[in-house]
């Protein structure tokens, strides 16, 4: 027999006004939801990275085209020589764990590793124009995008859905429109006597890029970006100048300098600058491969640049291309990503080569759960901890 108060409770569920339930979101609400003010702004930022690569291409080709300089590793190296001057100077000047000296004592053999990937991946995938056709290089270098997708599953332990695997395919299909056009145009610079060398250097350092941007983004999210642009500097001034002394000297001496060329590469250091400054404020925002993904557009920018620079021809292929590529990244940023995290990912790096000090060193250690998102999903992906 039930109590009086549980029959008052009973009945009062029962009488609820029918008109007081919120009702299933329109089509249009939904839409509304994916295309919020986060989400266009995660694009637009996109975008400013593949703009800042168009600079970067453009003027490597003036560089290489029209004045016979071809110092891949010069270029570089005056960029970590920018990055050293503003950021490894800020780290330098600051007090406590901060520090220059405590970052290097305690990680700095893993700096040392991530500057070297770094330098690498840029030289292989400069070098590689010399061997293959640029088609090949826009097939290949998008092996980027698979990496990132498996390092930030085993290691950032992130976990997608279907709909982030249907936007990543989206972005390859209009890479493969753009390389239909290019074909077709015949825009086949770039074509040497050794294309699988050439194929091979992509590859190898389409997978160094992925292994640099899955560690910045780490380090981005946990640590600091300033400590990341500051430890890029410092071994990517050090260990590229002694790239440049070994491999590039000679052809450094054979420029014939005058005010253009300064003017190309000042243009050069400060897109590749901007690039290393502005891409982890993309990365703590999104992630490595969301980045990834709005850079296959970049190619798309320099060509329509050449359309008016070097007299490309145009293709209706590629402006179908340019919108299948952001549809991708529309379907990729329209849902959040599952990330695992076990704190014993970040304590690893942080106290490496010290006491641990945030994290009882026995017992099991208790996984959490998060969601993180382009856009904002809070009613049907809240963000939630499980102890």
């Amino acid at each position: 027999m039930i109590p009086e108060h549980q029959n008052h409770v009973v009945t009062t569920i029962e009488t609820i006004p029918p008109e007081t339930i919120t009702a299933s979101p329109t089509l249009l609400q939904r839409i509304k939801k994916v295309f919020n003010r986060e989400l266009l702004l995660t694009l637009a930022l996109g975008q400013v990275l593949s703009l800042l690569i168009c600079g970067i291409g453009l003027t490597s080709k003036y560089l290489a085209d029209d004045f016979h300089a071809n110092t891949p590793v010069f270029q570089s190296f005056l960029n970590y020589i920018l990055l050293f001057l503003v950021y490894t100077t800020t780290l330098a000047v600051r007090q406590g764990e901060e520090n220059l000296l405590a970052i290097l004592k305690r990680r700095w053999w893993k700096y040392m590793i991530l500057g070297l990937i770094d330098i690498e991946a840029n030289y292989l995938v400069i070098k590689a124009y010399q061997y293959t056709t640029l088609t090949s290089v826009q097939l290949l270098d998008c092996f980027v995008i698979p990496v990132v997708l498996l390092l930030s599953w085993f290691f950032l332990l992130v976990r997608y859905k279907a709909v982030h695997f249907v936007g990543v395919g989206v972005c390859l299909l209009g890479i493969g429109c753009m390389v239909g056009a290019d074909v077709l145009v015949g825009r086949q610079q770039g074509l040497g006597d050794h294309k699988l060398l050439g194929d091979l250097l992509v590859l190898a350092g389409a997978t160094l890029y992925g292994i640099s941007n899955v560690c910045e983004e780490f380090i981005v999210k946990n640590l600091s970006r300033v400590e990341f642009l500051g430890m890029m500097g410092l071994f990517g001034s050090f260990f590229s100048g002694i790239q440049l002394a070994i491999m590039e000297h000679k052809e450094l001496l054979k420029v014939a300098w005058d005010w253009q060329i300064g003017f190309l590469y000042i243009g050069f250091s400060a897109c590749m600058f901007g690039l290393y400054s502005f891409m982890p404020v993309v990365i703590k925002r999104t992630s490595a491969t969301a980045v990834n993904l709005s850079l296959l557009t970049a190619d798309l920018y320099s060509l329509f640049c050449g359309l008016f620079l070097f007299q490309y021809k145009f293709s209706g292929l590629y402006l179908l291309s340019f919108f299948i590529i952001v549809l991708g990244l529309v379907l990729y940023s329209s849902s959040s990503t599952y990330v695992a995290q076990d704190p014993r990912v970040y304590k690893q790096f942080r106290n490496a080569g010290g006491a641990a000090m945030d994290t009882p060193t026995t017992g099991p250690m208790e996984p959490s759960v998060t969601y993180t998102s382009l856009g904002q999903e809070i009613e049907e992906e809240p963000r939630i901890r499980v102890a």
